[in-house]
């Protein structure tokens, strides 16, 4: 696999020279994983920190019934990870799995501890990129408790355009917080009032990554 996508990402971030991208390169993992494959599985501990150099990972946790909560999605160029588990090194909760055919670079703890001492540039790099999760995170969770469904389809549409088409539309509306059903509804709805039906309230505000996944 080509790491050209993965040194372009660290690039938007900090400066690396040719003998410490070869070096940090080193350390990377390729794996392949088939559609609905996981990499990871709650009660797992999460030990590595996963790039996608194609397709479209999903995380996502199950409540005591069975009922899946949809957190995060990643396609390519994002990164993921349990944050808490390859943290704290405890058993998380999150289930990573390839939405479809999906080849990523697979980044150990260990080596991602060992590359802050050898390239103390790169402990900016994750640290910059962990920063803006937690952003993110705290503003998905203020925007689910005072934004209508709409606004947050909004902010979906503009933060992932290009899977609109490409993640079927239940995995959508668990990301968002309503059922299948609703969500339907809802885009028919958006779909005949045009596309550029953007809220007002959202129309000027940038979109934040959430979770570990993020161009």
């Amino acid at each position: 696999m080509d790491t050209s996508v993965l040194l372009q990402h660290l690039s938007d971030y900090i400066e690396l020279t040719p003998q410490e991208q070869e070096h940090f390169c080193q350390h990377l993992l390729p794996k392949k994983v088939a559609k609905r494959g996981f990499l990871l599985q709650t009660g797992q501990i999460c030990r590595h920190s996963f790039f996608v150099h194609q397709g479209i990972l999903r995380g996502y946790t199950l409540d005591q019934s069975g009922g899946e909560h949809l957190l995060s999605f990643a396609p390519a160029g994002w990164w993921m990870a349990d944050l808490y588990s390859l943290f704290s090194q405890q058993p998380g909760q999150l289930f990573i799995q390839a939405m479809v055919d999906t080849e990523v670079w697979l980044l150990p703890k260990q080596a991602q501890e060992q590359l802050y001492l050898d390239i103390p540039k790169l402990e900016r790099y994750f640290r910059i990129l962990v920063e803006k999760s937690l952003v993110a995170s705290q503003q998905r969770l203020i925007d689910n408790l005072s934004r209508t469904a709409e606004e947050r389809y909004a902010q979906f549409e503009r933060r992932f355009p290009d899977l609109i088409s490409q993640v079927p539309q239940k995995y959508i509306a668990s990301y968002i917080g309503v059922t299948p059903e609703f969500f339907s509804k809802m885009r028919a709805n958006w779909l005949k009032r045009g596309n550029n039906s953007v809220p007002k309230k959202l129309s000027s505000q940038g979109c934040l990554p959430e979770a570990f996944n993020f161009p």
